[in-house]
């Protein structure tokens, strides 16, 4: 294992002891004053954080390969103060919880679409993505009145883990720590129980997944979701988030899951399905998602890692 460089571990300490000294002044912002900083800060990281704004950009450019250099950059901009609005909304969450289902939109079809999938009994898997303010999406499913639990990686910091794991505890949710032993059955047995389950697809992690097609481009994409699909029977539903000025609202699809016998090529065609819905999402508000982010760093032929998950949910089922 590398050792992390001596100043690198300095900066990181530094950064995460600087949030832990302001998140309690940041708590006690009004909500629209949170807002609009979060904006401001974005903004000003888009100038400041130069190879961050350099990958958005490329990446921008590999998806939208029509649109002008500055169609692009109002793009990645967009990109940028989403991500500031977002982490100051989460920061004053406390005095946003209370007035989630006014600030976070749900429509009477949203609501039929997780009551007609929570009934069939197998639980429900919840898939989405990098895309809006994600984290209210969760808090607004779990205000249904749902169990629910999310799969998420660790901060790179334990005590960052610690805030995020708290808060999420507070509202009804349960975090399951992606990589930790017994993770897979941990998922199984949150499905059985008939609770949603929350994977966010969109990214390339070091986790098994398929290759399929996002935005003209084969990307790695987690499996977890295909696989859980066709292993449990439990439905798939796609959910989103997006801003609507002040506000955000809350869109759901179901995702078709075929049964032709073949588990992975039903486990892939899941996989696809799911991320063909995610890019229309995208292309939608392009603004909302993390284009920093290097989408198609793993390049094929690599799926060696494909039959883990499925194996571990196999004999996790015994």
């Amino acid at each position: 294992m590398s050792r992390v460089p001596l100043f690198k571990r300095f900066r990181r300490e530094l950064r995460v002891r600087v949030l832990l000294l302001a998140l309690p002044l940041l708590r006690l912002l009004p909500i629209a004053l949170a807002t609009a900083l979060g904006a401001a800060v974005g903004a000003f990281a888009y100038w400041v954080v130069g190879r961050e704004r350099r990958l958005a950009l490329a990446h921008l450019a590999l998806a939208f390969p029509e649109r002008s250099e500055r169609e692009l950059r109002a793009i990645a901009l967009g990109c940028f103060r989403n991500l500031g609005r977002a982490a100051l909304e989460l920061a004053v969450i406390d005095q946003l919880q209370p007035r989630l289902a006014e600030h976070v939109l749900f429509g009477d079809n949203e609501r039929t679409l997780l009551k007609v999938a929570h009934a069939e009994g197998h639980g429900v898997l919840f898939a989405s993505c990098h895309l809006g303010n994600w984290e209210l999406l969760a808090r607004r499913i779990a205000l249904e009145g749902y169990a629910c639990g999310t799969v998420a990686r660790e901060a790179q910091d334990p005590r960052l883990t610690r805030i995020l794991e708290e808060a999420r505890s507070r509202v009804g949710l349960t975090t399951l720590w992606r990589g930790q032993p017994g993770v897979a059955r941990e998922m199984l047995r949150l499905l059985r129980a008939g609770g949603f389950l929350g994977l966010l697809i969109d990214q390339d992690t070091d986790v098994q997944g398929f290759f399929v097609p996002f935005f003209g481009r084969l990307a790695h994409t987690p499996r977890a979701v295909g696989d859980l699909a066709v292993r449990t029977g439990a439905p798939v539903l796609l959910g989103c988030i997006h801003r609507e000025g002040a506000r955000h609202r809350v869109g759901l699809q179901r995702i078709a899951v075929p049964s032709t016998g073949d588990r992975e090529a039903d486990a892939r065609a899941v996989t696809a399905s799911v991320t063909a819905a995610i890019e229309v999402e995208i292309r939608a508000r392009p603004d909302e998602w993390v284009w920093m982010h290097r989408r198609w760093r793993t390049q094929p032929p690599d799926e060696s890692r494909g039959s883990a998950i499925a194996s571990e949910l196999d004999e996790g089922k015994k």
